[in-house]
């Protein structure tokens, strides 16, 4: 969604008051380990994007955790926000983070064969395999 100055500040509210009802007003024990990490607001407020991460192995308990709390969260946020519409939460868990981890896993286990030298196509060049060839001139 486009972002201005209005929309950021928009987001933020939201956001912070999303984040105070996950944290203070659901007890729902699937929802115990969750961070929002981000909100957006649509321009004419009538929908929500919620941005959810937690553990890879609990994606589809929070899911279901999340579409159960819906209607309460949305009461919470609506009462909490003031605004004159109350918006439709839509919940998308974020893996951003297990990307991330998958890709700074990938760098450092480099294989051992790219360190290996290799000639013009691509094929590794060895010391054994110079001194066993013949000198050809």
């Amino acid at each position: 969604m486009k972002q201005n100055q209005n929309s950021r500040r928009i987001n933020q509210q939201a956001r912070e008051k999303l984040a105070n009802i996950l944290l203070f007003e659901v007890s729902d024990p699937d929802l115990a380990l969750v961070t929002l990490t981000g909100v957006e607001v649509s321009v004419d407020k009538s929908v929500l994007r919620a941005y959810i991460s937690c553990d890879a192995a609990r994606y589809e308990r929070v899911s279901a955790a999340l579409t159960r709390a819906k209607g309460r969260i949305r009461s919470l946020l609506g009462r909490s926000l003031g605004w004159r519409v109350t918006p439709a939460i839509d919940f998308r868990i974020d893996t951003t983070a297990d990307e991330a981890e998958r890709i700074d896993l990938a760098l450092t286990n480099v294989p051992a064969t790219l360190a290996v030298e290799k000639d013009e196509f691509g094929y590794p060049i060895s010391a054994d395999a110079e001194e066993e060839a013949p000198a050809t001139e």
